[in-house]
């Protein structure tokens, strides 16, 4: 079951399952950061609640890092999208 907490890029991003399936599949470097993203949000949701322990810091640093990968996906994702029109 999937907590609330996490942030799945594509339910974030629905519009754009197709293109970051075919991403995921096919381009490494995507899928690679696609990785250290739901890493990252596994860790923060294992923080908030609260089985893992974490100074604010710490969580701060990682929400942070969160919102950059995920921009840089969706940077991919969009150069992919408009490559392909």
């Amino acid at each position: 079951m999937q907590s609330i907490l996490n942030h799945p890029l594509v339910v974030d991003l629905p519009e754009h399952k197709e293109t970051i399936h075919a991403l995921k599949l096919g381009n490494a470097h995507f899928k690679h950061l696609l990785d250290q993203y739901h890493g990252v949000d596994e860790e923060i949701v294992r923080i908030e609640t609260e089985v893992e322990p974490a100074s604010d810091e710490r969580t701060e640093q990682l929400k942070r890092r969160r919102v950059q990968l995920k921009d840089d996906l969706l940077s991919l994702i969009i150069k992919s999208e408009a490559a392909a029109r």
